[in-house]
């Protein structure tokens, strides 16, 4: 549920006391007036997410007060509640700009629940917005986008990393954007007047990587037809990136260390070694101190790579990022495709919000292409994003063991789903803390004592 700030406005004294209290126990801010004008200079004044009137008051009607906030205060919804709950009270109020028509006698749950649907889409209008303004002001690192904290821990390590010659390993789940921050890194280097060279080593033979890196000599083998400079001299002077570095051939990482220790390199086929000058940065989405463990990476090419690690966050975990992302996916493929697609509605914005997003920003990216090609308005709907998206709904976080039948004490279940937060927000204390509505100094307790 959403805390919201809500403003009660009856001409009768005990039914906004009575409302005030309820929705105060359900962890709403509230105030209440008599008046729609005293309403109105509250809304002035005051952030307020909904206005809950009634109908029939001395004066200025419930009615007239939605139809003015409508027109001076859109971003405030309205709830509209009347003991004259006739079909044309109703439409009446709808007409008036309201979002939701409740009736009295008010049966205080399904109140509740009509003011939190409120609360949560006027929050989520509001974000959109700002994020759209924050969308339009110079982004200091290039393509790199979002404004969450998570983000914000990765721009401030940027300038320094960008500034260093050391090699750098840069890690995170497929589709984090690890290729574009190494080209970030490298456009704000002392490199960046020379080229930017990038190479994916999954799924690539020994023979053919080999090649690929250090090129290789006339007749060096079958359909070799002439002399070919490998990727690390094309990146002479400037950066070259091993993508998935984890998946290379054990035979192949001998190799590249050797290069990579003496600074030199020797083509397939020829008996002469050539000097080379570039920065490397490697990237991996596995586990590459397991892998050392287990004897599928050589742990003296990790330690030679991995002098600086950089970790990405998952989508997940970066909040309202989602929706920056969107917005810029949404100009790139409106203009390529030609077409006034302006952005996204609310409801859109709820579920991209809702959703996990396995396959990161590259699957964010591929759902916003599709639905600027499938769409048929201006602004994308639900009906444009794909079913698991448009359909899908937050699992039950199960805080139990393996065992499903397991019943353990409060403390232990307490204890889990802390972790499960943590994870989720990619260990970061203060985000954790106030998912968990706690503050930093108690969440920091109970990771030193979890029986506090």
């Amino acid at each position: 549920m959403a805390a919201g700030s809500i403003l009660i406005v009856d001409d009768q004294q005990s039914m906004c006391e009575m409302l005030e209290t309820d929705l105060r126990l359900r962890g709403h801010r509230t105030q209440w007036c008599q008046s729609a004008t005293a309403a109105l200079d509250i809304v002035r004044e005051q952030n307020i997410d909904v206005v809950l009137t009634d109908v029939r008051m001395p004066g200025t009607s419930g009615l007239q007060l939605c139809d003015e906030l409508q027109r001076t205060r859109p971003d405030i919804a309205v709830v509209v509640m009347t003991a004259f709950g006739s079909l044309e009270t109703a439409v009446a109020a709808m007409r008036a700009g309201a979002y939701d028509f409740i009736t009295k006698p008010v049966e205080l749950d399904l109140l509740a629940l009509t003011i939190d649907r409120a609360v949560e889409r006027q929050q989520l209008g509001r974000q959109v917005k700002l994020l759209t303004e924050q969308q339009n002001l110079p982004r200091p690192f290039g393509e790199l986008i979002g404004d969450s904290p998570a983000m914000h821990r990765i721009y401030d390590q940027l300038p320094r990393l960008a500034a260093s010659d050391a090699s750098l390993l840069i890690t995170g789940e497929s589709g984090t954007g690890k290729e574009l921050v190494a080209r970030s890194i490298h456009d704000h280097s002392p490199r960046s007047g020379h080229p930017f060279v990038a190479i994916n080593c999954a799924a690539m033979s020994e023979t053919l990587l080999e090649s690929e890196l250090f090129g290789h000599t006339r007749g060096a083998f079958t359909d070799a037809r002439q002399d070919r400079k490998g990727l690390f001299l094309e990146a002479e002077g400037g950066t070259l990136l091993l993508d998935e570095i984890g998946d290379m051939p054990v035979a192949m990482q001998v190799k590249l260390l050797r290069a990579l220790e003496e600074n030199r390199l020797r083509p397939v086929g020829s008996d002469r070694e050539i000097p080379f000058n570039v920065r490397l940065l490697a990237a991996t989405h596995r586990d590459l101190e397991t892998a050392v463990e287990e004897e599928r990476f050589r742990a003296d090419l990790f330690y030679r790579i991995n002098v600086i690690q950089l970790h990405l966050p998952p989508l997940r975990a970066r909040g309202t990022d989602v929706l920056m992302l969107t917005k810029h996916f949404v100009e790139r493929f409106a203009a390529k495709a030609q077409r006034p697609i302006e952005g996204v509605d609310e409801a859109v914005a709820e579920r991209l919000l809702a959703y996990s997003w396995p396959g990161n920003i590259r699957e964010l990216r591929n759902v916003i292409e599709r639905a600027v090609t499938l769409t048929r308005h201006n602004v994308l709907t639900v009906e444009d994003l794909p079913e698991k998206v448009r359909d899908h709904r937050s699992s039950t976080v199960y805080i139990g063991g393996d065992d499903p039948t397991e019943l353990v004490p409060m403390e232990e279940i307490e204890r889990r789903y802390i972790a499960h937060v943590l994870k989720a927000v990619d260990n970061n204390q203060s985000q954790a803390a106030k998912i968990l509505g706690v503050d930093r100094k108690t969440l920091y307790r109970k990771l030193k004592n979890p029986d506090s």
